[in-house]
C-alpha cells in the first residue's frame, strides 16, 4: 500500500502564500503521475494540478499563474506552492498518486485515475 502524507496547510490572510508538501512512501515514486486536489465540505473534489514523471504539468484554470506544482524525486516529495491566495481557495487539499503516467498532464481533475490518496491538509484563507 502506497502512503501519502500531506503537510504545510494553515491559515493565512488573502494575498498570502503557503507551500504544501506530500511525502510518498513508495520506492517507485519517480515513475508516478502525481496530482493535487481540493475539496470544500459537501462539494465535489476539484483537481488543482498534475505533474508527470517526465515533468510535464497541467493546471486547472483557477490555479494558473498563482499555484506551482513541483516534485523532488530524490526526496519522494510533491509540492504545491500557492501564492496570491484568495478566500475561495479555502479547502482541504489532497495529494494523489497514479502508478501509470500516461496522459498525466492532460487529465487534471480526473480523480478516478488516481490509485492512492493522502488524508489531506486544511488551507484557510481569511479576507
Amino acid at each position: 500500500e502506497v502512503q501519502l502524507v500531506e503537510s504545510g496547510g494553515g491559515s493565512v490572510l488573502a494575498g498570502g502564500s503557503l507551500r504544501l508538501s506530500c511525502v510518498v512512501h513508495e520506492w517507485t515514486y519517480a515513475r508516478y503521475c502525481m496530482g493535487w486536489f481540493r475539496q470544500v465540505e459537501e462539494e465535489e473534489r476539484d483537481g488543482v494540478a498534475n505533474i508527470a514523471s517526465d515533468g510535464s504539468i497541467g493546471y486547472a484554470d483557477f490555479a494558473k499563474g498563482r499555484f506551482t506544482i513541483s516534485r523532488d524525486d530524490g526526496a519522494n516529495t510533491l509540492y504545491l506552492q500557492m501564492d496570491g491566495l484568495k478566500p475561495e481557495d479555502t479547502a482541504m487539499y489532497y495529494c494523489a498518486a497514479d502508478k501509470f503516467h500516461y496522459g498525466c498532464a492532460q487529465t487534471v481533475g480526473r480523480s478516478q485515475r488516481f490509485d492512492y490518496w493522502g488524508r489531506g491538509t486544511q488551507v484557510t484563507v481569511f479576507s
